[in-house]
């Protein structure tokens, strides 16, 4: 039997097995073809819908639908396709309504693929309705490689159909199984990978093997004769592993690529934590300036309200949870029970603005007063909703106690517990930078709170984990900062608290990536903030503990999402499942891409940055920062983007039902010192082109403010003073920018490089280390790094495997991607002409953009304008309206 959840199986997709599946039918010895189909929808293209054709008996639970609207009405398609052509007469179906809150098709029509088109079957009959159970239909034998089912008048997605069967003609020539290895992923050199191949057959396989058919050293496994088991290999390089299938004389075979990589730097570099600094910068005066002044201020007065109707949940909730535990009549909680999160985050974000230099601006000064006001106002109502032994979650305090009975339960997974609580504790370690630890109200409370995890959850004690991961990465953030505050290891616990969280994660559902544990996870799947989040915790615990089977997964992951799932702005999760990814290369440019998922993406490269010492990674979070994630707020800052798709028409917006990015947006931004900045062992990495002054502590024994001149990125040209508090010998690591980050794109020219470098007017010619331009002396106060880098216009190609972008190209300058919008020519759906791209500084345009200029095929002019500044030039509206059925006025991807 198998249990389905609506949402489940109509928007997730569970793209990974590990068990051989065969049929299974007590009223037909012929076998159930669909078992070796792939199974598609019309709902959502490339979606997989590997519960439909499981060959499983489904089990229907009284499941209903709560607090969702009516649903849409339509006309859906589900589809079976085979490898070799197949013979069958008869299908089963298994309808299930939901307890009466689904729609069951008014009628269905069963079609297949004669080679030219689908075409109906002939003399079908059953066509059955029957709700909860099977329903047989024979049709004249057909023989075809398509067979699709046809729904009229049902909800979205087909997701009242649960199981699909097809029997194979009484007569039909065997077939052999379909043999699925796995997925690619990389291994770390004396570590293992877990093997869970899949063997479907329509009969009983007879023998299966793994073998190595290539790569430099040996394969050893674990159990080559089954489908699952571990790998471990003599020697780095490029491995092919292949999984063979035996159904008597019949067999088939699928094979995986195996990536043996060396260890990564023992010692993980080091955090440079956000503290006071000013920022001297075209663009970044601009944007920080439109954040500090109406973004954060118009979170506090969202937060701050309590009339509400969408997106409700704010520090009214803290207000009420303290009455309830001083045993006082308290009103319910309002929202999400998730909705402490855009409070702590707002809390984080301000301690942030409070940190930037106003430079005499009346605004920004105004803005910083109101914020040093709301803390003030806020931190006690914060503190007073937290519980005495440190637990900290108002949905819990004010929850009902006939449906959430305890903490940490497995029923209570959805509850957000650790995702509520992991944002109050990452607010409290930049309270405590903001005021220099003189005020410890927020890190005092993050301990005791941290410290109420450590007691409860644990090696002997609860064994637990959260639907919505965040905890794991705030405790690292955190435990680190703890020990660099206190010294003696005070943070460790809370290090291993983390792992414990991690290694729990097991049992459940791709969505929140725990059907398997992360050890063995190898693909980007399901809901993509989740993963980020997932992914950056992961990153952490490898650099911090040295695990090899963590780092082997995570090395894994991000192969796969940068390399297969990545869009060229740097936004993670096509929507195809629940806000998050779908299969490999199926990157549609209706894009979800969550403004969430960017900023867990900007921590996860972060964080492998620190583990390995390579540049690539800074790449990467730049294209984040400067495309994906600084686009999702409005120029004026008074409005954002939930999603950030790369063909779009709608406006942003005021507010979301889910204002979850309200505050993440502003305090993933203004972190600026800690994504410009990395400390090691033996000097300072230079990440990041922001003119800017900052001081970076502990460099080789000294502090050294860092002083940055530069209009980057719209010139490559850079100037860095270096002033150390006293003369010191230390290495700067500069970073080099390679535009081509990722296998899916190719830019044309390719930019690397440098144009030129020099210290104190000296040209030099550096070595280049993973990335880096590498320069060790003896610094001096005033010592003058001028640099360029090379900044062109580039045409960038996407792979051949996304057929969302073929025969178009992006425009690319520097770390910027650019849109072409209706409101700059009527006609964007045509090709680029022959004129040669040109560069335009406009300074009163969008607030001052470098535009790129050409002409259309058709002899109009061609302006394209930064993606971040893209659907500047609509009205905002209130809430998300549903644009769904017009076309694009603001596009990436053009044609070429």
């Amino acid at each position: 039997m198998k249990s389905h959840n609506f949402f489940a199986w109509a928007s997730i997709s569970l793209l990974s097995l590990s068990a051989t599946a065969q049929t299974t039918n007590n009223n037909d010895a012929r076998g159930n073809l669909a078992i070796i189909a792939t199974a598609t929808g019309s709902s959502r293209p490339g979606e997989t819908l590997t519960n439909l054709n499981d060959g499983l008996t489904p089990a229907t639970p009284g499941y209903r639908r709560r607090n969702r609207p009516q649903p849409i009405l339509s006309a859906p398609w589900v589809e079976y396709d085979w490898r070799q052509p197949v013979r069958t007469n008869e299908i089963s179906v298994y309808w299930w309504d939901y307890t009466g809150t689904a729609h069951i098709p008014i009628a269905y029509h069963i079609q297949y693929w004669d080679g030219n088109n689908f075409v109906p079957v002939h003399n079908a009959t059953g066509l059955g309705l029957v709700n909860n159970g099977f329903n047989n239909t024979s049709f004249d034998e057909i023989n075809t490689t398509r067979l699709r089912v046809e729904l009229d008048s049902t909800d979205r997605y087909a997701s009242t159909l649960l199981e699909w069967k097809v029997m194979e003609s009484k007569d039909m020539s065997p077939l052999p199984p379909v043999t699925i290895a796995g997925v690619d992923r990389d291994v770390m050199l004396g570590g293992k990978t877990w093997l869970a191949g899949v063997i479907k057959s329509v009969h009983p396989v007879t023998r299966t093997a793994w073998n190595k058919t290539s790569g430099p050293g040996t394969a050893s496994f674990s159990n080559a004769g089954a489908t699952e088991g571990t790998a471990t290999f003599s020697a780095p390089g490029d491995y092919t592993l292949t999984l063979t299938a035996w159904q008597g004389n019949l067999s088939s075979a699928s094979t995986i690529k195996v990536k043996v990589r060396p260890l990564p730097p023992v010692k993980r570099l080091d955090v440079v934590y956000t503290k006071h600094y000013s920022v001297d910068s075209k663009l970044w005066n601009d944007r920080a300036k439109s954040i500090i002044v109406n973004w954060i201020p118009f979170c506090i007065d969202q937060i701050n309200r309590s009339d509400l109707s969408t997106g409700q949940g704010g520090i009214d909730n803290f207000i009420e949870a303290a009455k309830a535990l001083r045993g006082e009549p308290h009103g319910k909680h309002k929202g999400y029970v998730f909705s402490n999160a855009w409070v702590h985050q707002t809390v984080e974000a301000m301690c942030e603005a409070l940190m930037v230099d106003p430079k005499g601006d009346g605004e920004i000064i105004a803005a910083q007063e109101k914020m040093k006001k709301t803390l003030e106002q806020w931190i006690p109502i914060i503190l007073s909703a937290q519980e005495p032994d440190g637990y900290l979650q108002t949905a819990y305090t004010l929850r009902d106690t006939s449906r959430w009975h305890d903490r940490w339960s497995p029923e209570s997974r959805g509850n957000h517990e650790g995702y509520t609580a992991g944002y109050f504790i990452e607010s409290a370690i930049n309270h405590y930078t903001l005021t220099e630890g003189k005020d410890r109200r927020l890190y005092n409370a993050a301990k005791k709170l941290a410290d109420c995890w450590v007691a409860h959850i644990g090696p002997g004690k609860i064994a637990w984990f959260d639907g919505h991961q965040e905890m794991e990465q705030a405790l690292v953030r955190f435990g680190r900062f703890v020990n660099d505050m206190e010294g003696h290891g005070h943070g460790d616990s809370y290090i291993r608290l983390a792992k414990f969280l991690l290694d729990n994660r097991h049992g459940g559902s791709d969505y929140d990536q725990s059907r398997v544990p992360v050890q063995e996870q190898y693909e980007a799947v399901g809901h993509a903030v989740r993963a980020t989040y997932t992914y950056s915790g992961m990153a952490d615990i490898a650099a911090e503990t040295g695990d090899i089977d963590y780092q082997s997964a995570v090395l894994s992951l991000w192969d796969n999402m940068v390399n297969k799932k990545y869009y060229i702005t740097g936004g993670i999760g096509s929507g195809e499942t629940s806000e998050g990814f779908g299969p490999n290369y199926s990157l549609r440019n209706n894009a979800y891409c969550e403004s969430c998922s960017s900023c867990g993406l900007i921590f996860f490269e972060y964080k492998m940055n620190l583990a390995y010492h390579d540049a690539k990674y800074a790449d990467l979070y730049e294209e984040t920062i400067y495309n994906a994630l600084l686009g999702s707020l409005s120029l004026d800052g008074k409005d954002f983007y939930y999603t950030n798709a790369l063909a779009a028409e709608q406006p942003r917006y005021a507010w979301h039902v889910c204002p979850c990015c309200v505050g993440n947006i502003p305090r993933t931004l203004l972190m600026m010192p800690t994504w410009t900045y990395v400390r090691g062992d033996d000097g300072l990495y230079v990440n990041l082109f922001i003119g800017s002054t900052m001081k970076i502590e502990k460099v080789a024994g000294t502090d050294v403010e860092m002083v940055q001149k530069t209009d980057y990125p719209w010139n490559g040209k850079v100037s860095m003073t270096v002033n150390p508090k006293v003369s010191k010998e230390f290495t700067l690591y500069i970073r080099v920018p390679n535009r081509t980050t990722s296998e899916l794109y190719t830019p044309v020219p390719s930019v690397s490089g440098l144009t030129s470098i020099s210290v104190n007017g000296k040209s030099i010619t550096p070595s280049i280390v993973k990335g880096y331009a590498v320069i060790r002396r003896t610094w001096k106060k005033g010592d003058k790094i001028e640099m360029e880098l090379p900044m062109k216009i580039q045409k960038v190609m996407a792979s051949d495997k996304v057929d969302a972008d073929k025969g178009r190209v992006a425009l690319r300058y520097g770390p910027l991607l650019y849109n072409v919008e209706t409101a700059d020519q009527q006609n964007i759906n045509q090709p680029i002409g022959p004129t040669p791209l040109s560069l335009k500084w406009k300074d009163n345009f969008l607030h001052g953009v470098m535009t790129i200029n050409g002409t259309w095929a058709d002899g109009s002019p061609l302006v394209a304008i930064p993606n971040y500044t893209r659907l500047n030039r609509l009205k905002p509206t209130p809430t998300p309206e549903n644009e769904m059925e017009k076309k694009p006025i603001s596009i990436v991807w053009i044609k070429d």
